[in-house]
């Protein structure tokens, strides 16, 4: 099963850098330019990646469980979907880095609900891309969506926690 993934995966690999290839010594500008920004998103992954992967592992390692369930728990009640948020906003590298973190946080005895909020407000919510909408859209809009945003997220978050808690659902490490 895994060695057919692993040629399919090798196979696509293959035919895209065959296309750009073809791209380079015919002059298709297309295929060119994909190259191009397919090495920068690389470079860009590469530089970003490795020290958050780092910082999550010095996370797990260093942060206790007890504080993660006294915050961020079952009985941490609105407060922890408040800290979700706050966290939430700090994170550097979107949903590379927060899903992760996300699994973390549940090994740690996060709850359900906080992890969605995370999860969700880490997609939407982050400094740096509100700094970025502030800049091109202005104040009004930005306030509006974050004002819009965050409770909808928040409450989407605690329904489906409602909904999956008891059925036991877990997030999986993943298969590989």
């Amino acid at each position: 099963m895994k060695i057919k993934k692993y040629t399919r995966s090798l196979f696509t690999v293959s035919a895209f850098a065959l296309f750009v290839l073809i791209s380079a010594l015919t002059g298709y500008q297309t295929g060119i330019t994909s190259g191009k920004r397919l090495i920068y998103f690389i470079s860009e992954m590469a530089s970003l990646l490795p020290p958050a992967f780092v910082i999550i592992g010095l996370f797990e390692v260093w942060v206790k469980r007890e504080h993660i369930e006294q915050h961020l728990g079952e009985d941490s009640g609105i407060k922890g979907y408040l800290w979700a948020i706050v966290l939430a906003a700090t994170v550097v590298g979107g949903l590379y880095v927060a899903l992760p973190l996300g699994y973390v946080l549940q090994k740690k005895g996060a709850s359900l609900g906080v992890i969605f909020t995370y999860l969700n407000a880490a997609a939407i919510c982050r400094i740096p891309m509100g700094l970025f909408e502030l800049s091109f859209l202005g104040p009004k809009f930005t306030i509006l969506r974050f004002l819009v945003s965050l409770p909808l997220l928040t409450l989407i978050a605690y329904l489906f926690s409602r909904y999956l808690t008891p059925r036991g659902y877990k997030i999986s490490e993943g298969t590989g």
